[in-house]
């Protein structure tokens, strides 16, 4: 039977040393750890995707996903099937990154629709100015993480030996900075809003 495109079978192979990889990583092996990254690595980004169809999205999934298995390191000895595991943790992720990708797509064109189409290009050159401002007043770190990330396109690894830091803190840090401007670009907006219908209304 031919199998179908969204389970990662025809991908993912079993390494025989694969068992002892976990139980070294699972006692913090470090050396281990970027052995197994490196068997999956191609594969899982192969895998993801054929459900993306985005190079730059397949990465990044790619990265949390690795960061999660580290993170959860201590339970791996417990993995029976890690090619599973590794699947069901995969597919979730991809998910919930796909589910709030089109969230904020569609946040973004409420946005530009509600906000700035009527106003024309200068309210949207302002729409963008909001964003910049809120990258301004990010902490020095979340800012430069996040400026390494969205405009240079870099990767958590290649973040992570610039600023000398870890991945988990470049992931937290873009979280952090993510969320700071989404909030700072909302909230500027509406008010924004408000005093547009206030100066029309007098």
């Amino acid at each position: 039977m031919q199998e179908d495109h969204t389970t990662p079978m025809s991908i993912l192979a079993n390494h025989p040393d694969e068992k002892e990889l976990l139980i070294q990583i699972a006692a913090d092996n470090q050396f281990a750890f970027r052995k197994l990254f490196t068997l999956y690595y191609q594969p899982l980004g192969t895998y993801i995707y054929r459900i993306t169809e985005s190079t730059e999205l397949a990465e990044e999934i790619v990265q949390d996903v690795f960061l999660k298995i580290w993170e959860n390191r201590t339970t791996l000895t417990k993995v029976q099937d890690f090619k599973a595991y590794l699947f069901i943790v995969s597919k979730n992720h991809t998910l919930n990154c796909i589910r709030k990708l089109a969230k904020e797509r569609m946040l973004k064109n409420e946005w530009e629709n509600t906000f700035l189409q009527d106003q024309g290009q200068n309210d949207l050159s302002n729409y963008y100015k909001l964003i910049d401002q809120a990258i301004d007043q990010l902490p020095p770190q979340q800012q430069k993480v996040y400026i390494l990330s969205r405009h240079k396109r870099l990767k958590y690894a290649e973040i992570s030996n610039e600023m000398n830091i870890s991945s988990e803190t470049v992931k937290k840090y873009l979280q952090l900075a993510n969320g700071s401007i989404t909030n700072y670009v909302r909230e500027n907006l509406e008010s924004v809003l408000l005093l547009l219908l206030f100066l029309n209304f007098f």
